[in-house]
Parts: C-alpha cells; structure tokens; sequence
C-alpha cells in the first residue's frame, strides 16, 4: 500500500445532503439520505427508499442507480470498513460519520461496479461538500484514490489476510458480524451442509428477486409471469413495474417472499379445513401471512383473528388485510397474556415469533449490524413463552405453525424441542417436510427428520424460514 495518508483536518459541521441541494448527482444524493437515516435513527433501507427515490423524481435509470448504491453498501458496509481504514490509516470510529457515510458509496462504486473510478471519486468529493468541511473534501478525495490504486483482488487479500481464522476471514471478506457466521456455520453442521457456509453467505449479499403472491380465490398471477418453484400462489412478474400490479389488483397481488408462503400454507392446506373452524395469527405484523391466512380462510369457511402487540405494526395489518373481503378483528394484545385468556379457542394457530432476523440479511442487510448475541438469549426467552402461550390457546387436536425467521438453532430447533420436552403427552410434532414438499411442483432439498423445514437463500433462493407443524393431542 502507498505510504501517502490524507489528511481529514479538523471536522467541520455535520450537515445532511438535503441541506445543499444539486451539488452532486440525484442518484447519488438519494442514496446519502438513506445511509445517513438508516445510521442516525435505525431506519430500513427498504422502507425507506422508495419514498425518497419518488420524492426526488428520479428516472428508472437513476432509480435503479440510487437502488444499488444504498443496497450494496449496506450489504458491504463491513468490508468496506476494512478497506477505508487500510486506505485513511486511521479506524474508522475516528472518521465524521457522516463523511465515513460518502467513503462507503465511494468504496462501493470503485470496488464493486462499473462506475468510472474518476467518476467515483468526483462524485464522492461533490457528496462530500454537502457534509463536511472543507478539509474533508480532501480527506474524502485522498482515500478514495488510494482505494483506487488498488483492484478489488488486491483489496480482498490484504482484508483477508488480516484475520485469525477462517469464520473471521469469511467474515471481513463477505461483511457479517463473526458471530453471526459463526452461527451460520453451526446451523449448516446441524444439517450435515457445512460446506455449504460460503454460498450462503454470499446469497446474503445477494440482491433478492421480486417474488409476488396472487391471494388465492381474489386474484390470478398476470400474463406473462412465472410460477414460483413451491408455493403454489407465488410468482415472479414478467416485467413491469410490481407497485403497479399490486394497484391495479386492490392488493390482491402483494410481493411476498416465497418462504413467508410455504409458512402460512403450511398451516392452512396440511388437512382439509372443516367450516367453522377459528384461526388466530398471534404475532401478526406486518400482515403479509395475516392476508394470505384470511384468503384461505375465506376459501375454508373458517374465520381469523390476527393480533399484533405494537399499535404501528398492527394499523399495517389492518392495512394488509383490506382486499380481503373477510372481517377479520385485530387486536392489539400481550401475546403471551393471550394464550391464558383464550385458551383452548383457537382449531389452527400461526406463530411467526419475533427473532433476530438473520435469515433476511439479504433483504434488510443493516439488520447485521443491529443485532448482538445477548439479543439471541432475549429473544429465545419471549419466543418459548409465546409458544407456552398458542399451546394453552390451540384446541385439542388443533394445528400450531412456529416459525421464524431466522436459521440460529436457538430460534429454531432448540424452541420446538423445549416445548415439546415441557409438553410431553400433550404436544407432538408434524410431519412439516412432507406438507411442504406437497404444496410444491419440484422437489425441495430439504435435511433432517422431516418434522420440520429450513429454507436457505443459497439453496431454494427464499428467506431463510423454519417452519414446524405441532399438534396438541385430543
């Protein structure tokens, strides 16, 4: 590496880009707002970019330009983070957030697409103005030629070769906090696929197709699209635009992960539904599976009741479930209060429990770094206490989903085995796998006992959905 180091000077004020309007290009100018909300208030990129890619009128060009810019340097902020310390010489705790913020967008575009290096570094330098003071203008400027000096193979030997071992080397090399890879890698040994632990780290990194439900009995996928592999009501479009799809359908049409479908059809179709029965999606934000379980409903003749304990997420279930001509009450109650005071009411249950999450990096890839392993230990203690709770609900001989989100065995096996160790006699596994690979037209390749299911991004190109089917005896 160069012994030339640029020199940041003294910080100037921290400004947002929106403060200086037009002095860099629209495209870049709305990926720097994303950055620096989902660093400053804990936004989601994919809540949030859309919003500002309309609000800045910017063409399909320059809207997919703003897509990949705010995405794939959320996905590689970890890597990057490497490089940029290399280049600065300094770690990057010690650079003004938000200049570090326009080092990331430059990085990205020098490292890992077809942007011009001078066009890099000019545009850099145009974002850097809007945020900075004068000296990190230049700051900004001297690190990213010193990345520029550099290829992308170079930059990854000499990031990989500062690591101690190897989960520490795929960690820096494909930007996952160690920890999670290392639970990565103990959920593919579970299942005998540890070779697997590259393909899926780089799946996460990824950037995910635009997979869509039809809501069965309200609406056909569109001409022209593709059938999805497993869920029997999922698709992919042909082409256009899937907001206007989704309008033109009164929401019929939603986009939906195909692994979310397997879960709420895993419920819904493993028998037959007997008219009359009552569901109860019990932790039901934001409403994608809450409106697929209400279109099956419908189509059963049985009813459906979601709840959802936090008041904003339960307003975009009731949002969720509007195309559904289906009255569906949404309460907003303790979850684990409910079981109690409903117990024994419920013939079918979903519990898509609260988790870390890790099983959608690719689509929310800031959720990486947001999440530590103390979180597991909270999480798997709310997790068992909401299933104790849709165990007392479920009516002997009903049908209970447990499902997250999430492949840390904590989360997943270790949740199912507990329950069924604090319920023996009265609670009994599934055969998950074989209702699964019923709703499919290709085979799965699935591992383990056939109780349960993993989905993998890397292997059924999904979110990473673990799905059990439980019954209570009668």
């Amino acid at each position: 590496m160069s012994d030339r180091r640029p020199s940041q000077g003294r910080r100037g004020p921290s400004r947002t880009a929106s403060h200086n309007p037009g002095r860099a290009q629209p495209a870049r100018q709305v990926a720097l707002d994303v950055l620096q909300a989902v660093r400053e208030s804990d936004a989601y990129a994919n809540l949030l970019l859309p919003g500002r890619i309309a609000r800045a009128q910017l063409s399909p060009a320059d809207a997919a330009l703003a897509t990949e810019l705010t995405y794939g340097t959320l996905r590689m902020e970890g890597y990057y983070d490497r490089v940029i310390a290399r280049a600065a010489g300094r770690t990057v705790d010690r650079i003004d957030p938000p200049l570090l913020d326009v080092l990331r967008l430059g990085a990205h575009q020098l490292l890992a697409t077809r942007v011009p290096p001078h066009a890099a570094v000019n545009e850099s330098v145009a974002l850097a103005r809007t945020v900075g003071s004068r000296s990190g203008t230049g700051f900004v400027n001297g690190v990213l030629r010193e990345i520029g000096r550099h290829t992308p193979e170079e930059w990854q030997q000499r990031v990989g070769g500062d690591a101690k071992n190897e989960d520490e080397r795929l960690a820096a090399l494909t930007s996952h906090p160690a920890w999670i890879v290392r639970a990565l890698r103990r959920s593919l040994e579970a299942e005998g696929r540890e070779a697997e632990l590259p393909d899926l780290l780089d799946a996460d990194n990824t950037a995910p197709r635009v997979n869509l439900v039809a809501l069965p009995g309200l609406a056909d996928p569109p001409s022209g699209a593709r059938p999805d592999r497993y869920s029997p009501v999922g698709f992919t479009a042909g082409g256009g635009d899937p907001q206007e799809l989704m309008e033109a359908s009164g929401g019929a049409l939603r986009v939906q992960d195909e692994g979310s479908q397997l879960a709420a059809l895993a419920l819904t179709r493993a028998r037959p539904v007997e008219p009359g029965e009552r569901w109860l999606d019990l932790c039901a934000g934001p409403g994608g599976k809450a409106a697929l379980l209400a279109a099956e409903a419908l189509a059963g003749g049985a009813t459906l009741v979601a709840n959802e304990v936090v008041p904003a997420r339960a307003e975009l279930v009731r949002r969720a479930l509007a195309p559904v001509p289906l009255d569906v009450p949404v309460w907003e109650r303790d979850g684990v209060a409910l079981g109690r005071e409903h117990a024994g009411e419920f013939d079918r249950i979903l519990l898509d429990a609260p988790c870390t999450g890790l099983g959608a990096l690719r689509r929310r890839p800031e959720a990486r770094w947001r999440k530590q392993p103390k979180d597991v230990a909270e999480l798997t203690r709310l997790q068992e206490a909401l299933l104790d709770a849709a165990i007392v609900a479920l009516k002997p001989g009903g049908l209970l989903a447990y499902v997250t989100c999430s492949p840390h065995l904590a989360e997943t096996h270790a949740i199912v085995d507990n329950a069924l160790d604090r319920n023996d006699g009265l609670l009994e596994p599934v055969g998950t796998a074989g209702v699964v690979q019923s709703l499919a037209s290709e085979r799965l390749d699935l591992a383990g006992d056939g109780d349960r299911v993993q989905l993998w991004p890397h292997r059924h190109v999904t979110d990473a959905m673990f799905i059990a089917l439980l019954t209570k005896r009668a």
